[in-house]
């Protein structure tokens, strides 16, 4: 039984589609289709049923997934023990985060992983149903870690680090009935319009869970991907928003107004799965996270690991 066999039965698995697989493994569609089959042939079982719209695990490949993602990791475990002898770390590490992020500084910390682990090949995405969509990549074993905004309970198989977090405000435009106020109340906001991001999404968790601990109903009639754009559909006239306070210098020419009895606290958290070891390329990531915000976190709401200058999700 090959491994690449095994790696090829799992991108098809994962992605429920054969062109998507290939794309992935960034190998023609023909390699993956004949590499499926040699391994149905050899296990004298079917494992996918395909359709034209989809492809689904028989009850053989539903077995076999789990003991083939299994084998992947042990493969990869024996190549970092090997590579780290040799004094390189080598692989590939997938990351998730978030499409505008600046409480790290995730450019200078990928570049300076990269000159530290050259052998090392960067994958970094970001998901379109935010952090939600990462921490089901990180359960399918399609990310290795990411970065992720997850207020309330820890979802079960993940492992969370603490980074940071930032308190969101009220922004609204000038002219607008609560625009001179000096804070406001949750109950303050009943029937405004909001701009905000699609459920799944950080900071959109953490303004529905206050909103309902609270008892208040919220109506968000504008969703956008990339919350550092709120304040220009604010300044435009089309709703009001909540907006984290690194992001204060987009919303000039807005008012910015802190909101009592609610819990607008925004976490950034390194999530990685709980049930398996990361590789080594992950530890080094982590390690150097670590390292980085060590040598000198900013004030403000930021804490170990990061800068004080703020982060935004859009994914």
């Amino acid at each position: 039984m090959e491994l690449r066999h095994l790696e090829y039965f799992v991108a098809v698995a994962e992605e429920q589609n054969f062109t998507r697989a290939a794309a992935r493994l960034h190998i023609v569609q023909s390699a993956v289709s004949a590499a499926v089959k040699a391994l149905e042939r050899e296990l004298d079982a079917r494992l996918l049923d395909r359709n034209s719209k989809r492809v689904l695990l028989t009850d053989a490949g539903r077995a076999l997934l789990p003991r083939a993602r299994i084998t992947l990791d042990a493969a990869r475990d024996a190549a970092d023990a090997v590579a780290e002898v040799r004094g390189g770390l080598r692989g590939t590490l997938r990351l998730g985060t978030l499409t505008s992020i600046r409480l790290i500084d995730l450019p200078g910390l990928l570049g300076e992983f990269h000159r530290r682990n050259p052998g090392v090949q960067l994958q970094v995405s970001a998901a379109i149903t935010g952090s939600q969509g990462h921490i089901a990549a990180l359960a399918e074993r399609r990310l290795d870690l990411a970065f992720v905004s997850l207020p309330g309970p820890r979802p079960a198989g993940i492992e969370l680090t603490p980074l940071a977090e930032a308190t969101m405000d009220l922004v609204v435009p000038p002219g607008h009935p609560l625009a001179g106020r000096a804070h406001v109340s949750v109950g303050d906001l009943t029937g405004l319009r909001f701009i905000d991001c699609p459920v799944g999404y950080g900071n959109r968790s953490v303004a529905d869970r206050a909103f309902a601990a609270a008892g208040v109903q919220r109506h968000v009639t504008i969703e956008i991907t990339d919350i550092g754009t709120s304040a220009d559909y604010v300044r435009a006239g089309l709703g009001v928003a909540l907006l984290p306070r690194f992001l204060a210098d987009t919303a000039h020419g807005l008012a910015v107004i802190p909101v009592s009895g609610a819990d607008l606290r925004w976490p950034l958290f390194l999530a990685a799965p709980a049930d398996r070891p990361p590789s080594a390329a992950a530890r080094a990531l982590a390690g150097l996270l670590a390292e980085i915000g060590t040598a000198g976190a900013g004030a403000g709401e930021a804490r170990a690991g990061v800068r004080g200058d703020g982060a935004a999700e859009g994914a």
